[in-house]
Order: C-alpha cells, then structure tokens, then sequence
C-alpha cells in the first residue's frame, strides 16, 4: 500500500517514480474539454513533440478527502504502468501540476454505449415521446434528411422550474447491434479480460461505456479506477447495474474474484443487445437489492441465436463457482466463430455517418431558435438550399473515453465508473459567413448555461478542414476507409454526438440527488470496511502480542526448570564425588582400626603366652619336683623337650592368629566394598529418584500452564470474535438504516417530480384546452359555411321553380328552416365544447390517478424488495455469525484436544523415559553386584558371608564410625528392592548409610573356636597328652572351614539375589511417582 503520507508529497522514491517531471502545459497543446465526471475532467490534446492525438485526464487531489485522493491516484497509475496488452488502453505517462495530476493516455474514438441509442440522464423531468416521421417537422419545425426512420424518438428536457423543452435529441441507430458486431466487442473484451486475469486483477467496474474502440477497430479496456491489483478482494465498487452479486454482498459474505468481471461482461451483452442494461427503468438501489436476491437475467428477445444464449447464461450463473472463466469464454462458439475483419470498421463508420446526421438535426434546429429570437417573431422558414449547406456541418467530432455516463443515469454514475473516460465536442464548420458571425456575437448557442466555446484555434482547424471537405463530395467507399482511419493521430474524430457530450458537462455542474446518494452509499461501504479491516488489524496485533506475551512466559519457565535441573544435576555431581572422597576415607580409616584392632590383640597374645610360658615352665617344675624318681637328666630333657613343644605351640598360635587377622582383614575389607557399592547404588537410586520427580514436577508445572495458556488464548480469542460481530452488526444497522432513508428519499423526490409533472400538465391544460376548442369552433365554423352554401343553392334553386307571388312565403320558410338548423348546430357546439371540457378534464384526472397509483405501486414495491434484501442480509449475517462461533469452538475444542494429546504423550514419554532409567540403572547395578560377587568368589569368599552379619557384629562398631550405619544394615542386600516412589523429591537429606562401619571388626577372637571349646594352650587335666592335635586346632581356626559349611548355601543365595534383582527390573511398572 502507498504510504499514507501528504497529499502530492513525492519525498518517497518510489512515488517520486510515478510521475514525469517535465511541465505538461509546456508538452501538450490544444486542449479542449470533451469530458466530465467526479473525478474531473477529460481533455482532447495534441504532444507538441510528436503532434500525437492523446486524451488527458486531469484528476484533482486537493480540498476534501485529498488524501484518499492522492492514493486514489497512485493505485491507478501503478495499475496503468502494469498493463501491456493490446486490448488495454494504452499509458503514456502522468504529470503533477498546481495539485492536479494529468493521466496521459490513449486516444480512442469512443466507447460501445455510444453505439447504442441515447442512453440519456435525467435534468429536472424528462419526457420520452414518439412521433411519425411525417409529424416531426409540423410539429417540432425539423426536416430529416433521411427516409429510413419512420419513427423517432425525442427526449424532451424540461428546465428548472419553467418546463419547458429546451432541446431535443434523437436516438443514434434505429437498430440494435448484429450479434456478429456484439461477439466481435465481447471478444476483444475478453481477450482485454483473460489478460488481467491471468495477472491476479480485477476490473470490477465492466460495462459497455468502459469498452472503448479504436479507429482500426481494436476493442480496448479503459477506467481502471475501480480495479484491483489484487484478488480475491472484498470492496463494494463498480455501477450498480452491472455489480456482481457477490460484490454487493462483499462485506457480508466474504471475498470475490475475476469471475464479477464475467458478470459484468454478461450484463455489458444484454446492454448492447437490448439499448440497456437489466433493472435499468428501476432505481439504482433497488437494483442492487433486485440483483442481489433474485435471479439472473437473461436476454428478452428470441431474435438471437442459443450461442449467444448460452453464452450470456455461462456469464451470469449466480454463483460463482458455477460461472465460467474468461479462458473458457473464449473457446466459446459465440466468440469463435466466423465474422467479418471489418465488422467493427463497418460498424464505427455507420456510426459517424449517424452522428453527422444527428449533429446537423441539431444544429438546423439551434440555427432555427437563434433565427427566432434575433427576428422577435415566430419561426422563419430556413431556406431549402441553406439546408444542403448545412448537411455538412459537424463532419468531424469527438471521442469518448467516458461512455460510463452514458450507460446509466446521472444518479447511479459514479466517480469509479468515469475515470478513465474521454469524450469530445465535435467542431463546428460553416459555410455560411452569416451563421459564422451569428455564432461569433453569441457563442452560447443552448440555454441554461450549456457553452460551446470556439477557439481560434479550433477555427483555423476548422476551416482547414472544411477546404479540404466539399459539400458535394460523394462519400468514401468502404474499401478506402482503413486508410482514413489511421490517420487518426491527426485528426479528432468520434462517434459520439455533441449533444451527449455538452449534457454531460452540464450534469456534472449541477448537483444530483441520486448520484450523491449513490457516491454517500459506497463512501459509506467503503468506510465501513476500513473500520472492520482496521478493528481486525488491532485485534491481530492484540493477539499477536498476548501470544508473543505467553510464549514469552512459557520459555522463561522452560528456561527456569532447565537452569534448577542443571543446578540438581550438578549439586548431584558433587554430591557423588564429596561422597567418594568420603568412602575412600572410611575405608581407610576402617582398614586402620582393624589393623590397630589386630596389633593390640596380637601383643595381648604374645603377652598371654609368655605368662602361660611361664606359668607352665613353672607347673612343669613342679610337676617335675613332685616326681622325685625320675632322673634328673632325664627330668632336664622331658623338661626341655616340653619347652620345646609348648614353643613350638605357641609358634603355631601365633601363626594362625596373624593368618585368621589377615583372613579376616581381607573379609571385612572386601564386606565393606560390598556395603559400599550397595549403599553407592542406593544413593545412586534416592538421587536418581530425586531427578526423575523433579522432572515430573517441572512437566506438570508446564502442563498447567499451556492448559491456562489455552484458557487465555480460548478467553481472548471469544472476545475478539464478540467485538468483530458486534461491529459488523452495528454496520450492517447503519447500512440499512441508510439504505431506507435513501429509499424513503427518493420516494419522496419521485412523488414531488409527479406531482411537478401533474402541476405542468394542468398548467398547460387550458392552452390545450383552447386549441381543441378553436379546432371544435372551425369545425363548426366549416359547418356554418356549408350549411349557408346549402341554403343559398336551395333558395336559388327554388326561386327558379317556383311562382313569383309565393317566392316570400319559401324565403321565409327557407329562413326559419335556416335559424332552425343554425340552432341547432349552435347547441351541438355548446355540447360538444361541454363534453370535449369535461371529458379532456376527466381523462386528466384519470390519468394522473393511474400514474399516481402506478408510482404508489413501483414504489411500494421497491419499499418491500428492499425490506426482503434487509432480511435477507440480516438472516445471513445471523447465520454467518453463529457459523464463525462455531468454527471458533470447533478450533478451540481441536487445538484443546491436541493440547491434550501432546500432554499425554509427553507424559507417556516421560514415563517411558522414568522406567527406562531405572531399568538401566538396576540393570548396571546388578551388573556391578555381579561382577563384585564373582570377583569376591574368584578371591575365595562367600557370597552368604559377605551378605550376612552376625548380630554380634551389629553391636560393634569401629571408632569414628557414624551411628545412622547400624539402623540401615538391613540394605545390605536388599537394597535393590527399595521402594522408589517412597521418596518425596528432596535428596538433601540422604546419607550414605555409613556403610564403614566395622561391627564384625571388634568381635572377640576367642568366640572364632566353635562349640565355646578352651583354646588350645589352655590348662588341660590329661596333662601334655590332653593337649589338642595341631591339625585339629589348625581347622578349627580355619576360615576355610567356616568358606566349605557356608559354600553349599552360596549358589542358593546367588540365585535368589539374582531372581529378586530381575524380578524387581522385569516389574518396573510397580514402581510408583509422587
């Protein structure tokens, strides 16, 4: 869209672009004004440069609405600039001058109304009379040159307020176009059609005024004014008769194509077929209504041919789906078949050779009034031979780019239907110097302000072209007439009469009811759309920016969980590695404790033994004091050889001591691995618990959230709808109030013309009356006459027959006979005068009764079409209402279902993606266990060992060690089988379990002998045979007899931890959220 700065402000580039800088007075020449219309007016113009025939529009863009205007402007020169056809009117260019812009165009002879009869507007009133050929010139002073038309129409107007006729014009043809001639303007205009369509545009305002032709023939699309760059489009323009019903319906139905160009061609058919186009004899508005409603029309006449039928119904099927497209028209047999390549050559030529006719009527009957007001008198008879001279006035004229005008009345014209139309006023040449200066003393040759204006020079135009032209030139042939039309680029030729042209210019000045009604109404539709489309737009960028805003909020929120679960992660991550350092701590701590344990226990050993040395060194003394008859030498080597045993023993305890330490040092060490990877794993779990509740709490904070979010964007859209519908209905009350005061308006204005109408013909009721009545008296009058010639004869005769003496008794008789009949015709007068006045008064009143009672009825008609539009609108926009509601709750409750669905499914993935997880953690632990228990067996120890503890060991604990280990040893092997719903999200609180607690470390060594049994050294009654064999100590005190009674319960315990870790993994669907 043009940027909506200042009205003829070109600081933008690319409007700059638009427009010539050169001073367009200084580049054209001998402009004269040969058209009118709201948008301005149309001039016939020479380029200096090249001496080109070219038409300006001159469109001004100053004083009210400018700025709609200037863009008004813009939008049709970029259109202009855009079109390369041969069937569009050509643009040459457009200038800027005093905040006027001059369009340079093509200059065409005329448009195809111009063809058809005097489609005439209205002035105050206007009568339509026909009168035989043998009448006109007795009864209007005009003498036809040609006997062909035995009957013409005259359109009498009646000037403001003294109604009087003040000219007069006849029609153009007497025959409606051939249908060859009507297929060869709908061709063209097709071919100007289908270009336009193919570039996504739209006409929107066809009819045959806008249809122009050129001297060659060439049929050429012009008043791109209401057209449209782009399609679809919803605008109500275009000329009522000839809309489209979808283009009347635009605001409350929707959108519309290049096929209301196909409507408008089929109307633009009828047009040329039947003088007019459907609805013309009803007003502009109703038409609309009419159009919009009912059906569509079709041609009246069965003189034309089922192509042309079926080719005007292709056009107007009602709706649009069903109508056919320009391509397919032009494979239509209508528009295909065979014609004449001059057929529109012949028929232009006709047409001139008419409108030379037409403009002589014209002027012989101006020369007639102008003679009659110069004399004071009545009529002087124009002499015969003058007449030939002045057959060739007017042989040269104008064109007419305009023809809009002349399709429709002066009330449904509008600015859209002439903007890009051109018209002329023909040159007036004489060849008498008296009417030359006739004309010089007064140009205004037709009352009420209607000018011709003579240049100078137009007169030495004219008088060159009148030198070349002779009176008595026979007329070109046919075969000449092309070579005569291409010189066209210096000449100004049309096929439009002069009269049409000045009518123009003067329904322009004058202000029309109708036609400012009309512009009011599609200022108002107009205005209307704005306001929808801007509401629309508001409400857009609303939605926009709370969808923005909410998308907004729900990625700071996503951003959020994002950042606390890298913050978990991560506090998780020191969390495993402060923990780590710790475990290794512990462990070496506890392996310290053990080995202090160990130290202690072994110097208490070694100090047990050597009292027990001592205290059996001295039994044996004793025993060997007691025992006097045993040699001392004797004594002195079972002494030393029990020394040597009791050494030896001790030697041995002392090695099997240090072997059950490190034997046990390597079971607690690896017991306490084991409790750490299990208490590891258990961590591992509660963090990994702690992880996955996170995340589900962070997906269900989402999740209420896109749901409000649907909420909102559910609220906000149902309140846009709301307001939308309650814009468009209060539009639609406004048009329809406007649409019933114009109505009711125009009512009245038709009733106030009858009534002026009535009021004229009672005015000039006693002159006709009068008439009449002396036509009665010469009757009578005539009568007399021969009643006294009668007499007269009849005496004469008698006076011969008869006797002298009785002559006075006959004359007295003939006399009284005489006044007897002289009576009697004398009260026949009286009653025929009587009855001729009450019967001329009688059918007065009765005929204005009738034409009030007809206008009563047309109009109560219109009144009722235009209520059933209403209704009809309203229903539809009713229904157009309810059926967006429900789209809009059929759209809330889809993208709600798919909310939904994608809520289920990404909870269906984060629980798939929970179980996953844990599967594969248990998996990796049971791993870890495994490949533990098998290193641990490969070692040479118990899996039972290494999982069970003695509740002897449970009691005990190293130095140092954290009190929570002892009430958490029931994990030791079942740590798998936690519950992992049982967490509620805070893994702060989680512990290690303090799995270096070293119980089975302070166990008392003397309780490693079973069956309580004395230790070894011990005092034994049998003496030094009583003492235990070393092979039975060296058992009881080995660890691999507590590995062989232990070793048939190991594969047992095996296989029970692996069934329960796999029946945990395989029924991970127990496992529970909170």
């Amino acid at each position: 869209m043009p940027n909506a700065a200042r009205a003829g402000s070109l600081k933008d580039p690319e409007i700059a672009d638009l427009f010539f800088k050169e001073d367009p007075e200084n580049l054209f020449s001998d402009l004269r004004e040969i058209g009118h219309g709201s948008f301005g007016a149309v001039y016939f113009a020479r380029d200096v440069r090249t001496s080109e025939v070219v038409a300006i529009k001159k469109m001004s863009y100053s004083g009210k609405q400018s700025n709609e205007k200037w863009q008004d402007i813009i939008k049709e020169v970029k259109f202009l600039q855009r079109l390369k056809h041969p069937n569009s009117i050509e643009y040459k260019g457009c200038y800027l001058r005093e905040h006027t812009a001059w369009l340079v165009m093509e200059y065409c002879l005329g448009s195809a109304s111009d063809l058809l009869e005097g489609k005439l507007g209205c002035f105050d009133a206007c009568l339509m009379c026909r009168f035989p050929q043998r009448d006109v010139d007795s009864i209007f002073g005009i003498k036809l040159q040609t006997k062909e038309l035995l009957f013409i129409e005259v359109f009498v107007y009646l000037q403001r307020d003294l109604y009087k006729p003040i000219f007069f014009l006849p029609t153009v043809h007497k025959k409606p176009l051939q249908e060859m001639e009507i297929a060869a303007i709908t061709h063209g205009a097709l071919q100007g059609l289908a270009y336009l369509h193919s570039h996504n545009m739209i006409h929107r305002d066809i009819k045959a005024g806008n249809i122009l032709l050129t001297e060659p023939g060439q049929v050429k699309l012009a008043d791109f004014g209401s057209a449209s760059i782009a399609s679809p489009a919803n605008s109500f323009v275009g000329t009522p008769y000839w809309m489209a019903p979808e283009v009347i319906l635009a605001m409350d139905e929707g959108q519309y194509d290049g096929k209301v160009d196909i409507w408008s061609l089929g109307i633009t058919c009828i047009e040329l077929a039947e003088r007019k186009p459907p609805l013309f004899n009803m007003n502009a508005m109703s038409a609309l209504y009419h159009i919009a409603q009912n059906e569509s029309p079709t041609l009246q006449s069965s003189e034309w041919t089922d192509y042309f039928r079926n080719f005007v119904d292709s056009c107007l099927q009602k709706l649009p789906h069903d109508r056919s497209n320009s391509e397919e028209l032009l494979k239509h047999a209508f528009v295909r078949r065979e014609r004449p390549d001059s057929v529109l050559i012949d028929l232009i030529q006709r047409t001139k050779d008419a409108v030379r006719e037409l403009d002589n009527l014209q002027y012989r009957k101006m020369k007639k009034i102008l003679f009659q007001e110069a004399h004071n008198g009545p009529a002087a008879e124009v002499p015969d031979d003058e007449e030939e001279v002045e057959h060739s006035v007017g042989r040269t004229g104008t064109v007419n780019s305009v023809g809009s005008n002349q399709s429709i009345p002066s009330m449904s014209i509008s600015a859209s239907s002439q903007s890009s139309s051109v018209n002329s006023l023909p040159e007036a040449t004489d060849d008498n110097k008296s009417e030359v200066d006739l004309m010089e003393k007064d140009q205004t040759i037709i009352p009420n302000s209607s000018m011709i204006h003579v240049k100078p020079e137009e007169e030495s135009y004219q008088e060159e072209t009148e030198a070349q032209k002779q009176p008595t030139e026979p007329q070109s042939p046919p075969a000449q007439t092309p070579r005569r039309q291409y010189r066209n680029r210096e000449h100004f030729a049309t096929i439009r009469t002069a009269s049409l042209v000045t009518r123009q210019i003067q329904e322009h000045e004058q202000d029309s009811e109708v036609r400012e009604q009309m512009s009011g109404y599609k200022r108002m539709r107009r205005q209307h759309q704005k306001y929808l489309l801007a509401l629309e737009n508001k409400l857009k960028g609303e939605m926009d920016e709370h969808r923005l805003k909410l998308d907004k909020e729900l990625e700071n929120q996503r951003n959020s969980f994002a950042a606390e679960m890298d913050k978990l992660i991560k506090k998780h991550q020191c969390t495993m590695e402060k923990d780590a350092k710790t475990f290794a701590n512990n462990e070496k701590k506890f392996l310290q404790h053990i080995q202090s344990q160990q130290k202690k226990e072994l110097n208490s050993f070694l100090e047990s033994q050597k009292r027990e040395y001592k205290l059996r060194k001295e039994q044996l003394k004793e025993e060997l004091n007691e025992n006097q008859s045993t040699p001392k030498k004797e004594k002195q080597e079972w002494l030393s050889k029990q020394k040597e045993n009791f050494q030896h023993f001790q030697a041995e305890e002392e090695a099997n001591l240090l072997r059950r330490q490190r034997q046990y040092l390597e079971l607690e060490c690896r017991r306490f691995k084991r409790r750490i990877l299990i208490g590891r794993h258990n961590v591992e779990q509660d963090l990994m618990r702690e992880e996955l509740n996170k995340r589900q709490t962070q997906k269900d904070l989402e999740h209420a959230m896109l749901l409000r979010h649907h909420e909102s964007m559910q609220e906000l859209e149902f309140r846009h709808l709301s307001n939308i519908q309650k814009m468009r209905a209060e539009q639609i009350r406004l048009q329809h109030q406007t649409e019933l005061t114009n109505q009711l308006e125009y009512n009245k204005r038709r009733e106030r013309e009858l009534r002026r109408k009535h009021v004229m013909e009672v005015r000039q009721q006693p002159k006709s009356l009068k008439s009449k009545e002396l036509q009665i008296k010469k009757q009578f009058q005539d009568a007399c006459k021969t009643q006294t010639r009668q007499y007269k004869a009849l005496r004469n005769q008698l006076l011969e027959s008869i006797p002298k003496p009785e002559h006075k008794t006959m004359l007295k008789r003939l006399k009284e006979e005489q006044t007897r009949k002289l009576a009697t015709l004398a009260e026949q007068y009286d009653h025929t005068i009587n009855n001729m006045l009450s019967t001329q008064a009688l059918r007065l009143d009765e005929a204005q009764e009738a034409e009030c009672q007809v206008l009563r009825m047309q109009l109560q008609q219109e009144l009722e079409l235009l209520n059933a539009y209403q209704s009809k609108i309203k229903m539809q926009t009713d229904a157009q209402q309810e059926r967006e509601r429900k789209e809009l709750e059929q759209r809330v409750s889809l993208r709600r279902a798919l909310l939904e669905t994608k809520i289920e499914e990404e909870m269906l993935t984060l629980q798939n993606e929970r179980t996953e997880r844990i599967r594969s953690l248990l998996e990796r632990q049971a791993r870890e266990i495994e490949a533990f228990d098998s290193e641990s067996m490969r070692l040479g120890f118990s899996n039972m060992v290494l999982a069970n503890i003695s509740p002897e060991g449970l009691s005990h604990s190293f130095p140092g060690a954290p009190a929570s280990w002892i009430p958490h040893q029931h994990h030791s092997d079942g740590s798998q089988g936690t519950q992992w719903g049982s967490s509620t999200g805070s893994g702060a609180g989680h512990h290690y379990h303090s799995i270096q607690g070293g119980a089975q470390a302070q166990q008392g060594w003397g309780q490693a002998i079973p069956g309580g049994g004395l230790p070894p050294w011990s005092h034994s009654p049998s003496g030094p045979q009583g003492a235990m064999p070393k092979s039975s100590v060296g058992m009881q005190n080995s660890p691999q007899a507590l590995r062989r009674t232990t070793s048939a319960g190991r594969t047992e315990q095996g296989m029970s931890r692996s069934t329960s870790i796999t029946s945990q993994i395989s029924n991970g669907s127990h496992l529970s959220y909170t």
